[in-house]
C-alpha cells in the first residue's frame, strides 16, 4: 500500500450548467495573465510605456496558441490522422497537447508582428517578457495534472504520480510527476532569468536567450523520462533534439549578441526619453551613474548664468542710482 502519493483529480471539468470549466484551459488562461503583469513590471522598469507589453501580447497570445497546436498535431499526427482515428480531434485544444516549440516560435512571429505596430525593439520586449513566460509555464503544466498526461516512468517514490485513468491507453499506476518537475524547473528559470537580468544588465534579447537555454536544459532530462509515444531519431525522443538545438542556437546568440551589442538598450519605446529610461532604471534598483563631463559642463553652465545674472542685477542698481543723482541736482 502506498502512504504517499500525488492524487490525480477524479476530472478535469466542471459544468456550470451547460458551461464546461476545464482545468487545462484555466491553467493556460492565468499563466497568460501572469506572463503579462510580470512582462509590463519589467517594461515599465526598463523605461517604456503601462499597457505596450498586454497590447502587443493580443498578437503574441492567439499566435502562439496556433503554433503550440500545430507543433503538437504535427509531431504527433497519428493521433488525429492514422486509421479509426477522427480529424476533428485536432482542433480539440481543451484535451491537451500544446508543443512549447511551436507555441514560442509563432507566438515570437505574433509579438514581432505588435512590436512593429508599436514601432517597440523585439529584442527589448522578449527581455522584458521572458521571466513570465517561464512562470506561465510553471502554471500550464498544471493543465496536465488535470488532464492525466504527460507522466514519467513507474516509480514507488513519495511524491509518485497516482494515474487512475485508463482512457487512451493509460494504464492506472504511479508514475513519476514529470509535470511537476518541469513545473518547478520553469520557476527556477524565471527567477534565474530576473537574477541575471538585475546583475549583468542583459539587453538586446540575451535575458530572452538566457530563458530559452536555460527551459531547453531542463526539458531535455524531463522528456527522457516520460513515456507517452514520440518519435524517435537515433535513440533519443523528438522533443530532445529539438532541446538540444534550440540551446545550441540560443547560447550561440548570446555570445554574438554581447560582442556586437554589448549593454541594454537605452530607449525601449519611441517618446519616452532616456531620462526617462534612467530613471525608470534606478526605479528598478540599478545604480544611476552621471557622466563626470557631463556633470561638469552642467556645472560650468550653471556658474556662467549665475554671474550673468549678477552682472545684469549691478548693471541696474547703478543706473538707479544715477538717476537719483540727476533728481537731486
Amino acid at each position: 500500500m502506498e502512504l504517499a502519493y500525488i492524487p490525480s483529480p477524479s476530472r478535469g471539468v466542471l459544468y456550470l450548467g451547460p458551461i464546461p470549466l476545464r482545468g487545462y484551459a484555466f491553467c493556460i488562461i492565468i499563466g497568460v495573465f501572469v506572463a503579462v503583469w510580470l512582462g509590463n513590471k519589467r517594461w515599465i522598469a526598463r523605461g517604456g510605456r503601462a499597457g505596450t507589453v498586454a497590447d502587443i501580447a493580443v498578437w503574441a497570445v492567439p499566435f502562439g496558441l496556433v503554433g503550440g497546436r500545430l507543433y503538437h498535431v504535427i509531431t504527433d499526427y497519428e493521433l488525429y490522422f492514422s486509421p479509426g482515428r477522427d480529424w476533428v480531434d485536432a482542433f480539440k485544444v481543451w484535451q491537451g497537447g500544446l508543443g512549447i516549440w511551436g507555441a514560442i516560435a509563432l507566438g515570437a512571429l505574433g509579438a514581432w508582428i505588435g512590436a512593429r505596430r508599436r514601432g517597440v525593439p523585439m529584442p527589448a520586449y522578449a527581455d522584458a517578457v521572458a521571466p513570465g513566460i517561464a512562470f506561465a509555464q510553471a502554471i500550464g503544466r498544471w493543465g496536465n495534472w488535470f488532464n492525466q498526461e504527460l507522466y514519467g516512468r513507474e516509480t514507488h517514490v513519495p511524491w509518485a504520480l497516482h494515474i487512475t485513468s485508463s482512457e487512451g491507453g493509460r494504464v492506472p499506476g504511479y508514475y513519476h510527476p514529470t509535470f511537476l518537475y518541469e513545473s518547478l524547473w520553469c520557476i527556477g528559470v524565471g527567477l534565474l532569468v530576473i537574477w541575471a537580468d538585475r546583475r549583468f544588465k542583459l539587453g538586446h534579447g540575451r535575458a530572452f536567450a538566457l530563458y530559452v537555454a536555460s527551459y531547453c536544459v531542463g526539458r531535455g532530462w524531463i522528456e527522457y523520462m516520460r513515456v507517452d509515444d514520440a518519435h524517435h531519431i537515433l535513440g533519443l525522443r523528438l522533443n530532445d533534439w529539438t532541446a538540444l538545438i534550440v540551446f545550441l542556437l540560443a547560447v550561440a546568440y548570446m555570445v554574438v549578441s554581447s560582442k556586437k551589442r554589448p549593454g541594454r538598450e537605452a530607449v525601449v519605446e519611441p517618446g519616452v526619453s532616456e531620462g526617462s529610461a534612467d530613471a525608470a532604471e534606478g526605479a528598478d534598483g540599478v545604480e544611476d551613474k552621471t557622466d563626470p563631463e557631463t556633470a561638469g559642463a552642467v556645472e560650468s553652465a550653471e556658474a556662467e548664468e549665475t554671474a550673468e545674472a549678477v552682472e545684469t542685477a549691478e548693471a541696474v542698481e547703478a543706473k538707479d542710482e544715477a538717476g537719483s543723482a540727476t533728481k537731486k541736482s
